[in-house]
């Protein structure tokens, strides 16, 4: 079982915990993690584009001039795709991207994305979270504290206001929820900062 540094927010260490294999420490499965980002992805898109097709645009009733003796190639009307302001060719309508995965698969590609930040020693666990007050300089002073200095997503397990509001203005940490982890959110930082009784939920819920 791995085990790692348990910090406070000065950035100093308070004690060891051991990290459950099924959840931190697996064999990762990375097409499993792909599809669960595509997934993510797509449920992002709105899916509302749309163009017209030649039998929606206005106009063209009348054939433009006639059949023979122009020199012209024969034309029916003006509203065929070849036309200026004439309809769109195979264009994106309005539709769905959402895709599906089993719980399987996505408990799976979770548990893939922590282990790898298990690995990669992007993980960094603290005491708690609970900052003493609101103000994002406290919060960054922490993150300097416990050297997360990249993109980072930040994990608490009770409600937290304050870090909430000292997060705000730091364009480069995502606060979620132990509830609201996700895989897209884990590969796309450099760093998992996580609170210890956030760990220990989440090992109830994936184990």
């Amino acid at each position: 079982m791995a085990k790692v540094q348990v910090l406070n927010l000065k950035g100093e260490k308070v004690k060891e915990i051991t990290l459950k294999d099924s959840v931190w420490n697996i064999e990762i499965n990375e097409p499993v993690m792909h599809d669960a980002i595509v997934l993510a992805r797509a449920s992002l898109r709105q899916g509302t584009a749309s163009t017209k097709t030649r039998s929606e645009v206005s106009g063209g009733g009348r054939k433009p001039y006639k059949q023979k003796g122009t020199g012209n190639a024969r034309q029916g009307s003006t509203r065929s795709p070849q036309w200026p302001g004439g309809g769109i060719v195979f264009g994106p309508k309005p539709r769905k991207y959402d895709k599906k995965q089993n719980r399987k698969e996505r408990r799976l590609a979770l548990k893939s994305a922590l282990s790898s930040k298990l690995r990669d020693n992007e993980l960094v666990v603290v005491e708690s979270l609970n900052l003493e007050n609101n103000k994002t300089k406290t919060f960054n002073e922490m993150l300097k504290n416990v050297k997360v200095n990249g993109k980072a997503l930040v994990v608490f397990a009770d409600d937290n206001e304050n870090l909430f509001l000292a997060s705000r203005n730091n364009n480069k940490v995502a606060v979620v929820a132990y509830d609201e982890i996700n895989v897209l959110d884990l590969v796309a930082t450099d760093y998992l900062l996580i609170d210890e009784s956030s760990v220990k939920k989440i090992e109830e819920v994936l184990n």
